[in-house]
């Protein structure tokens, strides 16, 4: 079977109020990222909650920081740090080769998304992106989950972007996660069910690198 994935595109920090310029600083001055988008405020208008995100490229993959803005309520972000420490890993998205194939295969599996495809820049670029459920069952707000994407080939014309990445609607996963919190899903990414009951590690195998 080959490869359904072909390397880490990019990884979320939450960070603790207060310190998304301390982080930043680390990823460009000690580990000599480009900050490469910044929005301070993701949701200006929703008198509820929202986040900052800076993204952080490295050539090969990204660091993207977020950090909880509260006002009404308790941003999604701010809980996760609440349980998980300042700087903990939200989640890493891993790049397909091809998402909707990568998708039918999951859900034949037992895995299950958050919400929609979603087709929009994420900062990085132009891509189509899928989020997981939560590894672990419990508050949405709380959970690590994996994020799965597909970007375009190199040499694409914007043209041939337009038309592999179809528009498709769907909601950010901000949206994704407090649409979660309020239907109380707390449904877990992977049902093991799937997973046969006589199954064995296989022998690990040599890769060249």
């Amino acid at each position: 079977m080959g490869h359904h994935l072909k390397k880490v595109d990019h990884i979320t920090y939450a960070c603790e109020q207060g310190s998304i310029e301390k982080w930043a600083w680390f990823h460009l001055e000690v580990e000599g990222g480009t900050l490469i988008n910044r929005i301070d405020d993701v949701r200006p208008d929703d008198p509820d909650s929202s986040m900052k995100i800076w993204c952080i490229d490295y050539g090969d993959f990204g660091v993207a920081l977020i950090e909880g803005i509260d006002r009404a309520k308790k941003s999604q972000v701010s809980k996760f740090v609440e349980v998980h420490g300042d700087h903990s890993c939200q989640h890493v998205a891993y790049e397909a080769h091809d998402l909707e194939k990568f998708q039918a295969h999951l859900k034949s599996l037992g895995g299950s998304p958050r919400g929609k495809t979603l087709v929009r820049n994420d900062g990085f670029g132009v891509l189509k992106q899928m989020f997981a459920r939560g590894y672990d069952g419990g508050d949405a707000a709380e959970a690590s989950f994996p994020e799965y994407v597909e970007r375009p080939h190199a040499g694409q014309s914007d043209d041939e972007v337009h038309i592999t990445f179809a528009e498709e609607t769907g909601k950010g996963f901000y949206d994704q996660i407090e649409d979660a919190v309020a239907a109380h899903d707390e449904e877990p990414f992977f049902d093991f069910t799937h997973m046969p009951a006589d199954w064995q590690v296989p022998e690990p195998q040599p890769t060249g690198r």
